[in-house]
């Protein structure tokens, strides 16, 4: 089942799971749309895994939905997982299969995967289907995961640590694989503690933190309105009053010409202000996502309350 650019091909509504009187994911709203790659953060024990296996069917919610291709994840769990590449972080596999007989019987299940296909996704991970399961080092049971979950091209791929064990050439070669998949139409709900890779995948990004997603959002917008650091050169040390007034800076520090701040959201009026003060040269720490991450983790805006709807397209 393929999905038009823009269609949502996964959709859940007031998520919802509890562990007795525990906290799995309370209130989940969020949409995952054809095409994209869709990166799901948060610390451990956020929610993260509670809420992916919600959308393959394997846990009931407390309450609310999930929709897979339109179809109810909690009454159609059995066709839902046919038609998605799952990658748990939490890989089991049967120890006394060789590599390509779990390849094997993982390709039946899903109605049939030609060999070529796994042979040649094997050959770019350099995975020997040859070996016992349990003979395989923590990397290569991750390639044989990874290989299991691409292999029949699936629609949607949900990949929970996906390059965890992995080696940095092999990391690429999974980067390459997700943008091939994208390309042709498929939708990826990428789970990581790797952040940088998050970021050099995923247009947009949901963060949860204690249970509630506290955004979702372009990562190029996340971007835009975190804080960053810049460094102001004026060539010789000048009062810094000029920055009365000017929103949304904090932490001034001046060492001898240069002048050092803390900055939220856009720097337009800050740089209006230097210019006028004869400002020479301008440096730019640009925040990355982990930098944005750890400002909702620990306390930021993001803390305080549910997504607004209008983050969701």
């Amino acid at each position: 089942m393929k999905g038009v650019a823009g269609d949502a091909v996964v959709r859940t509504h007031g998520l919802t799971k509890y562990y007795g009187k525990q906290r799995g994911i309370e209130d989940l709203n969020l949409e995952v749309l054809a095409g994209e790659v869709f990166g799901f953060l948060g610390p451990n024990g956020a929610g993260k895994t509670t809420t992916i296996r919600m959308l393959l069917g394997l846990l009931h919610p407390t309450r609310g939905t999930a929709e897979v291709f339109g179809l109810d994840t909690e009454r159609d769990g059995v066709r839902v997982r046919r038609q998605v590449g799952y990658l748990p972080g939490d890989l089991s596999m049967y120890e006394n299969m060789h590599a390509i007989e779990f390849l094997d019987f993982m390709a039946r299940m899903r109605g049939g995967v030609p060999s070529a296909a796994i042979a040649k996704l094997a050959e770019r991970l350099d995975l020997d289907l040859s070996r016992h399961i349990h003979d395989l080092s923590k990397g290569n049971r991750q390639k044989l995961g990874v290989v299991q979950a691409f292999m029949h091209e699936p629609q949607l791929l949900v990949l929970d640590e996906p390059t965890s064990g992995l080696d940095p050439l092999v990391q690429l070669t999974f980067q390459e694989l997700v943008r091939e998949a994208t390309a042709r139409g498929a939708s990826v709900f990428l789970s990581s503690h790797v952040l940088a890779e998050v970021e050099q995948l995923a247009g947009r990004v949901g963060i949860v933190v204690d249970g509630h997603l506290a955004v979702v959002e372009r990562v190029s917008t996340l971007k835009e309105r975190a804080i960053r650091r810049l460094d102001l050169d004026f060539g010789a040390p000048v009062d810094p009053a000029f920055l009365t007034g000017v929103t949304g800076i904090r932490d001034v520090n001046q060492h001898g010409s240069v002048i050092s701040c803390v900055v939220t959201g856009h720097v337009t009026e800050l740089l209006r202000a230097a210019a006028a003060a004869g400002v020479q040269n301008v440096v730019s720490h640009e925040p990355d996502l982990e930098e944005i991450f750890l400002d909702y983790v620990g306390g930021g805006e993001g803390r305080a309350g549910h997504v607004d709807s209008q983050n969701l397209a």
